[in-house]
């Protein structure tokens, strides 16, 4: 992930707190306040930590659940995180109150 990347996912959830990133999971993944959130993966997407009700209405909206695929056997893990809507990247109010319900859930 580039620093321009961390830069504008870090500005677009700064209403949340201080928020930090880390490498971690193949890719980046984002703390508010020190409790992990959002995860930036290989694909370019970001996807929200969500197991709840959130997670049901991202899937109902179409969003990606993140996998991992093992790479010994080709076993394809569905993780706890949905890819953040589009329409969030524009519009810091959204990205940040889904961000707040998926640190609720955490």
């Amino acid at each position: 992930m580039s620093t321009e990347e961390i830069a504008f996912y870090t500005e677009l959830f700064a209403p949340l707190g201080a928020i930090t990133t880390r490498a971690m999971m193949g890719g980046t993944v984002f703390y508010a306040d020190g409790r992990l959130f959002a995860t930036h993966h290989g694909d370019g997407r970001l996807y929200l930590r969500s197991k709840d009700a959130l997670a049901r209405r991202l899937e109902a909206q179409g969003e990606d659940q993140l996998t991992w695929t093992r790479p010994s056997d080709g076993h394809v893990q569905k993780m706890g995180y949905w890819s953040l809507p589009s329409a969030a990247l524009d519009d810091p109010d959204l990205a940040c109150a889904l961000a707040r319900e998926a640190l609720a859930e955490g």
